[in-house]
């Protein structure tokens, strides 16, 4: 990448750039990252479950039984559903925590400043929105965005995988620490999850961690580390369409 595009991709990110009176160390200047790892011993993958109603179903029947749905107590509280939205045979599948406030209304993930900040943070990798596939492990806004409870989380499960299994993705990138933990049934921290790749359910769909745009709003230093992680996604995402194994 050119230092021009380089400069580029982080101002859409709003990084802000310093010039440097000495050289950056190589890795630094070339972005190149460190080998895909696998994940920590204790991040164990999210165990496979009896496949439910949905492991059948299209995607118009798919996102009808979203709609219908009554299995927790967020359907008293939900203004509509929040499917997902995207590239249905897109090669990267962004999944986020749970819709809040902006994205109740208008029924749509990431909508709100932080889906702004994910579509500059898209635009940095050369993407667009509709190249991808964005979704969220909950598909209604828990009341007052408190964090999604287990057993919410448990109920929509069986439609995330479902809808993972119809993308088909080649990478999954999991946004925030509460996304992570919930995909890779893990309590590791952020930190340790991030710059290598896990393994995804039982198909072992290839997985890395970042930040969610909510968080950098609140803490714009970590943008940095950001937009490490997405140019660890390219790397990665570059291995698997030369064909390279990313996990053991």
């Amino acid at each position: 990448m050119t230092d021009a595009r380089r400069l580029a991709c982080l101002e859409a990110m709003g990084v802000d750039v310093y010039v440097r009176r000495s050289l950056p160390p190589a890795s630094a200047a070339t972005g190149s990252l460190p080998a895909p790892e696998t994940s920590p011993a204790s991040a164990t993958p999210m165990p496979p479950a009896p496949p439910g109603p949905e492991a059948a179903l299209d995607w118009e029947a798919l996102q009808a039984a979203v709609s219908a749905c009554t299995r927790c107590s967020l359907a008293g509280t939900r203004t509509q559903t929040v499917f997902g939205v995207g590239n249905p045979k897109a090669r990267w599948m962004f999944i986020g925590e749970a819709p809040g406030a902006e994205e109740d209304k208008r029924g749509e993930p990431f909508v709100g400043r932080a889906g702004q900040l994910l579509t500059a943070m898209l635009k940095a990798v050369g993407l667009r929105r509709e190249d991808v596939y964005i979704a969220n492990v909950l598909k209604c806004r828990p009341p007052g965005n408190r964090d999604p409870r287990p057993e919410e989380a448990a109920h929509c499960r069986g439609y995330l995988e479902r809808q993972i299994e119809l993308v088909a993705p080649a990478l999954v990138i999991a946004v925030g620490r509460i996304a992570a933990q919930n995909l890779l049934a893990t309590d590791v921290p952020l930190a340790r999850l991030r710059s290598r790749v896990h393994a995804l359910g039982p198909r072992g769909w290839p997985l890395v961690v970042t930040y969610h745009p909510a968080y950098l709003l609140r803490s714009p230093g970590e943008k940095r580390k950001a937009w490490q992680d997405l140019l660890f996604a390219k790397q990665v995402s570059a291995r698997l369409e030369r064909g390279e194994a990313v996990l053991p």
